[in-house]
């Protein structure tokens, strides 16, 4: 009998079926995990069931990690099987590009890389544990789950026409996907909340992921016997031939909904690039508008009340010259000199005199806002192109707050930032250029709207006012509403490293809900909703405030949508011009709130956030009444329009946002919080405690300055610090957060102190031992500004220490910090614990209030009496034993110094005796530095000149005492 091929005829000896590279490699893969799991349950039950945290029983059952990884001899054997794995897989990627490859096509070569590039960072964290190397395992790792994404979606996008892969492929990507919020769930738990058992069902999830990943690629048995080896196409399937009886139609619309549309057919890279380009853009115009309230900032800062300087704040509104015919005409015709000049706000951190600094960024942002607004005005009569637009600057705000997660808070293109404190501007700067270049690609649509002329634009004004306030005072970071319902310790609600995706999901999913149901956004049931979560975030704390929150972005993300585009169609100097007037009258109202003591009017106003979320909402409401109140006929036409057009530019930006959604996930990996701190002189039983008045972050050269705070902190070997003026997460501030930046870089639990809708300059705790319990106070302030207070209990080498960080009331009101200065007394007295007093109390020493403080009422002592040359800073403490005190220079970080004390936790009950009834005598006698143990002492490094402007001064060295 004759062979079917020719090439049979002519010697083939041997064929096989493309399905069995399939089920080679599915084969080889379970076994590599499963013998491994089974070889280490069998020789090393106890010690690969154990954690950090516990042992068993209650942890029964191993992680994969702990299960492949350093024991012999079951890492031996999975490496085994894993490089024998590996042929059949890229045999396997290879089959699948050729079934899927399409003339013209780009991408089954995307996705072929992407699969390749899996391979090998599989590899890579396989044969490189967390032992050999931890930051190249956790590298690798994270780069094999971001390009299981693509190779996932792009598997499903061009599956061949067979429904039972579909099926089976949608199954298992489905499964793989929704398996990581669980998985991440019981992590948090284990990792942050030390549950018990916890990390066992993670560890089940995990190894669900193994099976999941696994039978994805299983599938492609289901497609490969279309192939023969020689390799032949038997079936036809890599000419698109559809061999199943369901329609190719209906199965395309499968592929097309499993995937979003973000890879169907007509994916070109070129557009790809251009979408980016101008979400890029959208991130520079954010990036920009949020730099403007810091550089600002930094003026009624150093002048102690209103500079003049704020006058910029209102560099937003030169829409207004939209109003006028022939400039309206000259700009929308040169949008790409205008769009360019804006990029003047980047180019700022070049010009080193704050005054001109501020100049630059103010001419960005007046460039920015007109080129915007002329932008939207004019692209309004596409109704593609203007969500193309708006979709770009929204997204681009998105983009901002992951930039500035990754940054700790801070945007590394901002004018504050440079290569000295992780600036990265001169990248930004480049690549800016070119996004600008290609943001302004096309020509304009028009030069005058005619459409704009008809109907008000008030209300479209007044929507846009407050969307644009809402947008930058609360998602321009995604920690602010998280420390609007920070409440302390125990934590009992999102903490800002680890829960903080949930913010940017929020906003994702509101950017889809108002392209994909308009309908449903411009609502007044969806207003209600908004609303609704705008009180919630308001009103409450932890999970249930938070909840609001994420409430409250959904609707924000997804009202933009139909308000911006109202606002385009309108008269531009009325809609942007005076909304961005608003939203300037916002931003100075929701400061006044909290510096009501400086400014002209603060009093009325005084502590009412809930006023600003109140008008930030009816501002919106007006915007949504405009758009509701349109003729139903033309508001159903233009929703059936939207519908039924399939623009292509939709793929390309939900593309966009799943891969910042990614790159956040991947920062969030990389900041998650260890929790095993410890402390500089664990042997000596010792802690150093320090206040400093941080400034708001802002040096004298207008630089942000944790960088060299951290230097400073990690050099002093401080383990416990109260930072007082801490509390940036406002407009004007930058929505900033320095807390975050430092705990993570030395290593410390945080504290935030009371949150930004309470209306105090902050205060903020960092610690290296466990914070077990803190509660926040706010001190009787009838006159001025509030007082705010944190109470912290501390687990300090087994003994708890109460810890007190406090910020006095300003000089001008005697009535206030007497009154403050009597509460935080029975405060301190109120604890039977040793404590420390970590504070800025606005007295001379042994006078005035200074009595309330070190008094019987709060049984606390002064560091050191003798120091005469205080007014600010003072460090109290009782029941443990001071030996040392210093106060060190601030070089040009801050205005104040950094101010330390080392204490002895007593270690017998003895010992914590003498601590607490020792008289003054004997309690500050002073000794020499030699006659204390080396590790009692400060470092040596700043004595005499010191380094970097930091010295110890004053008395010019360290004083360290007997008891």
């Amino acid at each position: 009998m004759a062979h079917k091929y020719k090439d049979k005829e002519s010697g083939v000896v041997l064929t096989f079926g493309g399905q069995w590279v399939s089920w080679t490699h599915t084969a080889l893969a379970y076994s590599a995990f499963l013998s491994a799991l089974f070889i280490g349950v069998a020789l090393h039950y106890h010690k690969i069931v154990e954690n950090e945290w516990f042992g068993y029983p209650q942890e029964w059952f191993p992680s994969v990690s702990a299960t492949i990884g350093d024991r012999y001899p079951e890492r031996s054997i999975f490496m085994l099987f894993i490089a024998i794995t590996s042929g059949p897989r890229f045999a396997l990627v290879g089959l699948f590009y050729l079934l899927t490859a399409r003339p013209g096509h780009v991408l089954p070569k995307a996705v072929a890389i992407s699969g390749v590039v899996r391979t090998l960072t599989c590899g890579g964290w396989t044969y490189i544990t967390s032992t050999d190397d931890h930051n190249w395992h956790d590298i690798l790792m994270i780069s094999y789950l971001v390009f299981t994404i693509p190779w996932t979606a792009g598997c499903l996008a061009l599956s061949p026409p067979n429904a039972k892969a579909i099926k089976y492929r949608k199954w298992l990507a489905g499964a793989f996907f929704g398996t990581l919020v669980p998985l991440i769930y019981f992590f948090i738990q284990h990792k942050v909340h030390r549950v018990p058992g916890a990390y066992t069902i993670y560890a089940f999830f995990e190894w669900a992921l193994i099976l999941f990943d696994v039978g994805f690629d299983a599938v492609t048995a289901l497609d490969f016997n279309t192939f023969e080896v020689v390799i032949r196409d038997v079936k036809g399937a890599s000419k698109g031939v559809n061999t199943s009886s369901v329609p190719t139609a209906v199965l395309e619309k499968e592929k097309e909904k499993a995937t979003a549309g973000v890879f169907a057919t007509g994916y070109h890279l070129g557009d790809a690039l251009n979408i980016a380009s101008d979400v890029y853009h959208g991130f520079i115009f954010w990036s920009i508008l949020t730099s403007l309230g810091v550089v600002i900032w930094y003026f009624p800062l150093w002048h102690m009340g209103i500079s003049g300087y704020e006058a910029l704040v209102m560099s937003t509104i030169s829409p207004a010259l939209l109003g006028i015919k022939p400039l309206r005409s000259l700009v929308i015709s040169n949008q790409r000199i205008t769009h360019l000049l804006s990029l003047a706000g980047l180019l700022a951190y070049l010009v080193t005199d704050p005054v001109y600094r501020l100049f630059t960024v103010g001419f960005g942002v007046w460039m920015g806002c007109l080129g915007w607004a002329a932008t939207l005005y004019s692209d309004s009569a596409h109704p593609a192109r203007l969500e193309a637009r708006i979709l770009a600057w929204t997204i681009g705000l998105l983009m901002s707050s992951v930039a500035k997660f990754a940054w700790y808070t801070n945007n590394p293109i901002w004018p504050i930032m440079h290569a000295e404190n992780g600036g990265w501007n001169g990248t930004g700067l480049v690549l800016a250029v070119l996004a600008a270049l290609r943001f302004t690609r096309r020509a304009p649509m028009q030069t005058d709207n005619t459409a704009g002329k008809s109907g008000s634009a008030l209300l479209p004004a007044l929507g846009l006012g407050g969307l644009l306030f809402a947008l930058h005072s609360l998602l321009s970071d995604t920690s602010t509403m998280i420390l609007w319902v920070w409440d302390g310790y125990p934590i009992r609600g999102p903490v800002s490293n680890v829960h903080a995706w949930y913010t940017i999901a929020a906003m994702t999913g509101g950017l889809l809900i108002g392209v994909y149901r308009p309908g449903v956004v411009a609502s007044w049931t969806a207003y209600g909703i908004g609303s609704t979560g705008a009180a919630m975030l308001t009103l409450y704390s932890e999970w249930f405030g938070y909840y609001g929150a994420l409430i409250l972005t959904t609707y924000l993300m997804a009202v933009s949508l139909p308000i911006i585009g109202n606002a385009a169609k309108k008269s531009p100097a009325t809609t942007f011009g005076l909304g961005f007037f608003i939203y300037n009258f916002l931003v100075l109202f929701h400061v006044w709130v909290v510096a009501y003591a400086f400014v002209p009017g603060g009093p009325l106003v005084r502590e009412h956030t809930d006023w600003v979320m109140i008008s930030t909402m009816l501002l919106i409401g007006a915007g949504v009444f405009d758009i509701i109140s349109q003729k139903p006929s033309s508001r159903k036409k233009v929703v059936e329009r939207r519908r039924a057009s399939a623009w292509g530019h939709r793929r390309y930006h939900v593309g966009v946002l799943g891969a910042l959604n990614v790159l956040f996930l991947c920062a969030n990996f990389l900041r998650f919080p260890t929790n095993d701190y410890k402390p500089y002189h664990e042997k000596d039983k010792l802690f150093t405690a320090g206040i400093w008045t941080i400034h708001f972050s802002l040096d004298n050269d207008m630089w942000s300055s944790e960088y060299r705070m951290r230097d400073l902190i990690k050099e002093m070997e401080v383990d416990v610090i109260g930072l007082l003026e801490s509390d940036l997460q406002r407009v004007i501030m930058g929505n900033r957060d320095t807390t975050q930046f430092l705990a993570e870089d030395l290593g410390m639990y945080v504290d935030y102190g009371p949150g930004p809708n309470k209306h105090t300059w902050g205060a903020a705790l960092l610690s290296k031992f466990p914070i077990l319990n803190s509660t926040h106070h706010l001190l009787p302030s009838p006159v001025g500004e509030l007082a705010p207070a944190i109470h912290a209990t501390l687990d300090v080498y087994g003994t708890l220490v109460d810890v007190f960080v406090f910020h006095s009331g300003q000089e001008e009101d005697p009535e206030d910090r007497r009154l403050q200065s009597e509460y935080l007394a029975k405060l301190m007295g109120s604890s039977p614990r040793p404590s420390v007093l970590l504070s800025y109390l606005v007295t001379r020493p042994l006078e005035g209030n200074y009595n309330n403080y070190v008094s019987d009422v709060s049984g606390m002592h002064d560091v050191d009496p003798s120091d005469w040359d205080r007014w600010c800073e003072y460090i109290l403490f009782k029941g443990v034993r001071r030996t040392g005190y210093a106060r060190v220079s601030r070089s040009t970080i801050t205005d104040t110094e950094l101010q330390v004390a080392k204490f002895v936790v007593p270690k017998t009950e003895l010992e914590g005796a003498v601590a607490w009834h020792l008289g003054a005598d004997l309690r500050d006698k002073r000794v020499q530095e030699h006659e204390v143990p080396p590790g009692w002492r400060f470092p040596a490094m700043f004595r005499g000149e010191g380094v970097r402007g930091h010295r110890y001064h004053v008395f010019d060295e360290p004083r360290y005492y007997n008891y």
